[in-house]
């Protein structure tokens, strides 16, 4: 009697281990473990890292180095060799599918303003004045690595059916201006100045509960 295991395919995107974005493809048997391997850069040794899927909100983070295990996840951080390691046991069909590993280091400080269900908010981002010209943006979630690839709008499309960002310049801050807030809406935010070095800036803006919404600004970190 021969026992056949399916192979399941991951899909990897590495962010926060260059300047860019880069995906890798793993494969696995169904029973069996896998493991995750994700580079990084010098200066990153002292920085969270993860593993997370899908939109790589809160929810969807699967294991992070401040946890070491969690459920069928582990993670270990080899900062001698700049590399940590996710491992997926007992496989499953569920298990298949798009993953993103990052590092992070951001956001400790935090301010409030109010907003209402069915009504709209803004949230003012300030930049350097180095950032002038560079791409701005605000994701769901609380992950720099993964946010202009999660970006729900940048100031290259300034508008859609529920977002609108404008850029002043002058003052050096951008504003994204969030309207028909419903309960789906709550949630963590970034908005974020992304630069050529692949180190983007970054400040945090969290709406809690249905009916208000409190912003967070973050010191100036650098991340990616």
């Amino acid at each position: 009697v021969f026992s056949i295991s399916s192979c399941l395919v991951f899909t990897v995107a590495l962010i926060c281990v260059t300047s860019t974005a880069a995906v890798i493809h793993v494969s696995g048997y169904e029973g069996r473990d896998v493991n995750v391997s994700c580079s990084y850069g010098e200066g990153y040794e002292s920085y969270e890292k993860y593993l997370c899927r899908d939109d790589c909100g809160d929810s969807d983070v699967l294991v992070k180095t401040t946890e070491a295990k969690k459920n069928k996840y582990s993670i270990y951080d080899d900062k001698e060799k700049q590399v940590f390691t996710t491992t997926i046991s007992d496989l499953s069909s569920v298990d298949a599918g798009k993953y993103w590993c990052g590092g992070d280091s951001c956001c400790d400080r935090s301010t409030n303003i109010q907003g209402y269900e069915g009504g709209s908010v803004s949230i003012s981002c300030s930049y350097e004045s180095e950032d002038q010209n560079n791409l701005k943006y605000i994701c769901r979630g609380k992950q720099p690595s993964t946010c202009l690839q999660q970006a729900l709008i940048t100031s290259d499309n300034t508008h859609n059916a529920q977002f609108r960002i404008t850029d002043d310049k002058e003052s050096r801050k951008f504003t994204v201006n969030i309207t028909s807030l419903t309960q789906e809406d709550s949630g963590s935010y970034l908005c974020g100045v992304h630069r050529n070095t692949g180190l983007d800036v970054f400040s945090a803006a969290e709406q809690t509960g249905s009916s208000s919404v409190r912003e967070t600004s973050a010191t100036t970190v650098q991340t990616c």
